[in-house]
């Protein structure tokens, strides 16, 4: 069981890294800067908070609290990316630092309780809550990416108007073990 839920988790965290890299992809480096307001936030500004935030909860991940002493969660919120490179540079770091803390994870410290702001999480609570977390803000990503891009966005998923098609092309395959990648179009 504790195999099966953290290859699923680690399929659900690619699935969204995907999704958030496919959007990039798409972009310009001045979208990725884009804010619809003041009060908004760019992709950039995103990224650098998703980078702050899985650096300080996957860092000694099941030594130390989640809440790094050394982060400084309000400048995530900054104009601090400004170029694509280093926008692909922290969202890998971040990805890694996430991956490399998941493959710690073993049958004899499954049952570590971890710590987020000095409140105890089991493991599959702290990895849930942050695939929560994540996936949240890759919609907003995403969603910001559709917009300016409008007519010249390619789906990430099934396009508009093609759900028959896509299901007629899943069932026609028979039964398979599916990955959440299998249906990024």
């Amino acid at each position: 069981m504790q195999a099966d839920y953290l290859n699923s988790v680690t399929k659900q965290f690619e699935y969204y890294k995907l999704l958030g890299e496919r959007t990039f992809d798409q972009l310009e480096e001045h979208d990725l800067l884009w804010q619809f307001n003041e009060q908004s936030n760019s992709i950039a500004v995103i990224v650098n908070h998703l980078y702050g935030n899985m650096k300080s909860r996957w860092t000694d991940f099941l030594i130390t609290d989640g809440e790094k002493k050394w982060r400084n969660r309000d400048l995530e919120f900054e104009n601090v990316i400004k170029t694509k490179k280093e926008c692909y540079f922290k969202w890998e770091e971040g990805w890694e630092c996430l991956f490399t803390a998941l493959r710690t994870i073993n049958n004899d410290n499954f049952e570590t309780q971890v710590y987020i702001r000095n409140q105890s999480h089991s493991i599959v609570a702290a990895i849930n809550r942050q695939l929560a977390h994540y996936a949240y803000h890759i919609g907003q990503i995403v969603f910001i990416g559709r917009m300016l891009k409008g007519e010249q966005w390619k789906s990430l998923s099934i396009s508009k108007g093609k759900s028959t098609d896509f299901n007629t092309a899943k069932f026609s395959k028979g039964k398979h073990d599916g990955h959440f990648t299998d249906d990024l179009t």
